[in-house]
């Protein structure tokens, strides 16, 4: 019994020591498989790489510098000795910025170098998209490919307000383009890969997914309509790729949230269709032309909606229409909520504002509307922008420092004052104003409107008749 167990021990061993080479063999052949199965972002960087380049600006500003008061001219003037070649003082803000009455200071040349990222969209024309801060006061601009090679740059148009510009390599040779991808169909969660070039050290990449979509509220002043994204955008990343896992560009890098200076995990890119439809503007005019509705507006939530009697919980609210606008030519009416553009869902007030003014004057348009709960559709052409109109989304509290009385035989309630600076200034209360209404509340007089401010709503709507004009003043 002991013999047959050495023997099958021995036979075991020897049968192993003989297969081991083969099992080593097919365990290396087996790991060589998996990786290759393996699932990287390899293959798509590869395509997309040769399309993302590094810009080099150099350029200057002005900036203020001190002008000495007139009682220092006589140790600072340009004859003082003290201002002479050789002097410690010579390099100072006083010499330099020369003899004044108030010592504000005057205007200074300052040279700077900056460092971004850009996208190739054309290759046979060498039209590259990257940030308007990128760019901005540029004299010079340099554009370094990937694989090495350097040209120079022109500005063919920029737009501050999307943060949007387009330079032109000169000379292009053998440049790659990238493809454009629609953002109208991106979906909370798809992954995203930002690429750029931060802090001229070369190509690096990131990768997340879609945070959210339609953010704003960086700048009230500006067209914002963005893409969340938890993908790293460093500072130098601005004006790179965001583009979706089949390599096709979904945004434009441009913001990152950073309280201590650092990543968080919140950067922001600008919509391929918003850059589509804006660069091919600049390439026709060498700027945008963006159209508008004629009105004003805030964001529609929840509280809003109830005050308003609404029966929808997101769009754009329209407080005001513009005198012989597109929008008030079309019928649109203070009070209305948009909620569609084109067919689109339209989410807020700023969606709506960076969708319009992505648009070129005389674009035709149709909105979806809810007016007093029934779904109403108008078409209209967009007038040219007045770039001073300001959005009217943040809505302030209380109606002291309006003088107010009865309009007479129920006709609502009269504006006979407003105290500057006030909280009924500051939220658009005028002389000559007529409170018609409520939080779509007739308001008679000043009982029943003291009747809905003693229910102390989260939310006030007036509706105000100003000359021929209705309006809506909001406050919360």
């Amino acid at each position: 019994m002991k013999k047959t167990t050495l023997a099958m021990s021995a036979l075991a061993l020897s049968l192993g020591l003989a297969l081991s080479p083969l099992a080593t063999a097919a365990e290396t052949a087996s790991s060589a498989a998996t990786a290759q199965q393996m699932p990287s972002l390899a293959p798509m960087l590869e395509k997309v790489m040769p399309s993302v380049v590094s810009i080099n600006v150099e350029g200057s500003t002005t900036v203020n510098t001190p002008r000495m008061p007139r009682n220092f001219q006589q140790f600072f003037g340009d004859n003082s000795p003290f201002c002479q070649d050789g002097s410690p003082f010579q390099s100072s803000p006083f010499c330099q910025g020369g003899a004044g009455d108030d010592g504000q200071g005057g205007g200074q040349q300052q040279k700077f170098m900056a460092l971004g990222s850009g996208v190739i969209i054309d290759a046979a024309k060498g039209y590259v998209v990257t940030n308007n801060h990128v760019v901005d006061n540029a004299n010079t601009i340099k554009v370094q490919m990937s694989d090495g090679r350097k040209f120079d740059a022109k500005v063919v148009g920029k737009d501050p307000r999307s943060d949007i510009a387009l330079i032109q390599i000169q000379d292009p040779k053998n440049l790659t383009a990238i493809k454009l991808a629609d953002s109208d169909a991106l979906r909370v969660g798809d992954y995203t890969v930002a690429i750029g070039n931060p802090f001229g050290l070369g190509e690096t990449v990131t990768s997340g997914i879609v945070s959210a979509l339609g953010r704003s509220g960086l700048n009230a002043e500006n067209y914002e309509n963005f893409i969340q994204t938890d993908a790293a955008i460093n500072r130098g990343n601005s004006g790179g790729a965001l583009v979706n896992l089949n390599g096709e560009l979904i945004g434009i890098n441009t913001a990152i949230l950073a309280p201590d200076g650092g990543n968080i995990g919140i950067g922001f890119a600008i919509p391929s269709n918003m850059v589509k439809n804006l660069t091919a503007q600049m390439v026709q005019y060498g700027q945008v032309k963006r159209g508008e509705l004629g009105i004003m507006g805030t964001e529609l939530n929840s509280e809003l909606a109830k005050a308003m009697k609404v029966d929808a919980q997101r769009g754009a609210f329209v407080s005001q229409v513009m005198p012989n606008s597109s929008a008030a030519k079309a019928g649109i009416k203070a009070g209305d909520v948009i909620t569609s553009l084109n067919g689109k869902p339209i989410s807020s007030f700023a969606a709506l504002r960076a969708e319009v003014g992505s648009m070129p004057i005389g674009s035709k348009v149709t909105l979806g509307l809810l007016r007093e709960g029934k779904p109403v559709n108008v078409s209209l052409e967009l007038q040219q922008s007045s770039q001073n109109q300001v959005d009217s989304s943040t809505i302030f509290s209380g109606i002291e420092g309006a003088e107010m009385s009865n309009k007479g035989a129920d006709k609502g309630v009269v504006v006979n004052n407003v105290k500057a600076n006030s909280p009924a200034a500051r939220i658009g209360l005028k002389k000559g104003d007529v409170i018609m209404g409520a939080n779509q509340q007739p308001v008679k007089n000043i009982a029943e409107l003291r009747k809905i401010l003693d229910s102390k709503p989260s939310v006030l709507a007036l509706n105000i008749q100003r000359g021929d004009t209705s309006i809506y003043l909001l406050m919360q």
